[in-house]
């Protein structure tokens, strides 16, 4: 059985062009809602390999000290972002980004 950590790298992997997902949502995928945190801790570990830039918090807010590098990675698949966040085009009715 797969570790959490290899959950995360499998769901964010399989993350599609122009699709956004928070944190929490993909600790969820991956078997622990409540590690939202540890997502984070494996995308800096594994982040090359991955496409870390779909991945934004429950608000639809950027990576800090990577804002440009992501906002522009999410242009080209088509996603806006606005002020550091995805556009309210990607949030759901609760503010979490999301389009799954």
């Amino acid at each position: 059985m797969a570790g959490f950590s290899d959950r995360v790298v499998e769901v964010v992997a399989g993350t599609r062009p122009g699709e956004v997902l928070a944190y929490g949502e993909v600790a969820a995928e991956a078997g622990n809602p409540a590690a939202a945190r540890a997502v984070g801790r494996v995308l800096r570990a594994r982040g090359a390999e991955l496409p870390w830039w779909r991945i934004v918090t429950a608000g639809g807010r950027l990576v800090p000290g990577l804002e440009v590098e992501q906002a522009g990675r999410l242009a080209t698949e088509g996603v806006t972002c606005r002020d550091g966040r995805v556009s309210a085009a990607r949030c759901g009715d609760d503010g979490t980004a999301t389009t799954r």
